[in-house]
C-alpha cells in the first residue's frame, strides 16, 4: 500500500488563488449584472381578440420562416436560382 505525498506549498496556494480568482470573477459577474426589463402588463391589451389570434399565429410564422422561407432564400443564392429570380447581391 502506497501513501501519496502530501501536496506542497506551491500546489497549494496556486489551487487557494485560482478559487480566490473563480470567486472574485463571480462577484464581479453578479455585482454588474442587471435585471432583465419586460414590458409592463397591459389587461386591456393582452385580452384583445386580435391580439389572440396573433399568441396562436406567431409560433405557426416562425416555423414557416425558418422551415421554408430561409431554406428557399439559401437556394435561391446561388446560380442559376440568382439569376432567374433576379437576385442582387
Amino acid at each position: 500500500m502506497t501513501r501519496s505525498q502530501p501536496k506542497s506549498l506551491g500546489q497549494r496556494v496556486d489551487r487557494a488563488g485560482r478559487r480566490s480568482i473563480a470567486a472574485l470573477s463571480v462577484a464581479v459577474a453578479l455585482a454588474l449584472a442587471s435585471p432583465a426589463a419586460a414590458d409592463e402588463y397591459d389587461p386591456s391589451n393582452a385580452g384583445h381578440p386580435v391580439r389572440m389570434v396573433a399568441y396562436l399565429l406567431h409560433p405557426v410564422g416562425v416555423a414557416i420562416d425558418y422551415l421554408i422561407m430561409r431554406p428557399a432564400h439559401w437556394i435561391g443564392s446561388f446560380e442559376p436560382m440568382k439569376t432567374l429570380f433576379g437576385q442582387e447581391d
